[in-house]
């Protein structure tokens, strides 16, 4: 069952991007709600602007005009501090320092400790949990830079479910991983949507992305082209136009959309 209140955890209204000296802005005239409770996929091509427009609604970058709301307050309202306690975040990539893998995940529960505070027992149980989740328990006395890409992007997601987040976002979280870790990836995005916590993430996966979120957010050029339920944002037409590539659209056996780029001897 999908858990909502009244107020989404998201609202925009014509808020637009321009970075200082850029020709164009990198998003224009976004409007939309992400609601709580959900799990929302931002989709679309490289250039979209769909890391801009994740880092606006972290507040991270401010919008260059329009208004955006988190949980019904200005998100410019917010200190860092109320943010991180609500949020976790799971970034495309990172430098990544010179931690162990365990220390590493256990920084996501930073925000729930005072300055110096020791560990406690809820929080060793609640990063032991997250790197089981996550497949990197194994990990726990490796350094981060004797991993793959793929397993640092786990790692990383681990430090995000050790917060315990009401709110989850991540882009590209699927990156660099393998078949297995994918599928397990979404299934545990599914099952966190399931027990209550809001998801959003930014995926080049048009079908897992049609497959396992409740609402796509299709984008092209900045601008967001139509968001709803995946059988209505997912035309051949819609996809064609934001890819600029001819598609065909058929349906999996879950009855989600899955989307087929046609082949060079297709178009001729």
């Amino acid at each position: 069952m999908i858990m909502r209140s009244d107020a989404p955890s998201w609202s925009l209204r014509d808020v637009n991007h321009r970075p200082p000296g850029a020709p164009r802005d990198t998003v224009s005239e976004a409007s939309l709600e992400i609601d709580q409770g959900a799990l929302t996929a931002l989709i679309g091509p490289n250039g979209a602007g769909k890391t801009t427009l994740l880092r606006m609604l972290l507040g991270t970058i401010a919008p260059s005009s329009g208004t955006i709301l988190f949980r019904g307050r200005a998100i410019r309202e917010w200190s860092r501090r109320d943010l991180a306690r609500s949020i976790g975040v799971v970034p495309q990539s990172e430098g990544e320092p010179l931690f162990g893998v365990r220390e590493l995940v256990a920084m996501g529960r930073y925000p729930h400790l005072g300055p110096w505070q020791r560990e406690r027992d809820e929080d060793v149980r609640a990063v032991d949990r997250a790197m089981t989740r996550c497949d990197v328990a194994q990990f726990a006395d490796r350094w981060t830079t004797t991993l793959s890409g793929g397993e640092q992007q786990r790692v990383r997601l681990a430090r995000a479910l050790a917060q315990e987040p009401a709110i989850l976002v991540l882009d590209e979280p699927t990156a660099s991983l393998d078949i297995r870790h994918e599928m397990t990836t979404f299934e545990l995005l599914r099952r966190l949507r399931i027990d209550g916590t809001t998801v959003l993430l930014a995926t080049h996966n048009l079908n897992l992305a049609a497959r396992y979120a409740d609402t796509l957010v299709l984008m092209s050029r900045g601008r967001i082209l139509a968001y709803g339920p995946a059988a209505e944002v997912l035309t051949p037409t819609r996809v064609a136009t934001a890819y600029e590539w001819p598609v065909d659209v058929s349906p999996h056996s879950s009855g989600a959309p899955q989307v087929s780029p046609r082949s060079l001897e297709s178009i001729a």
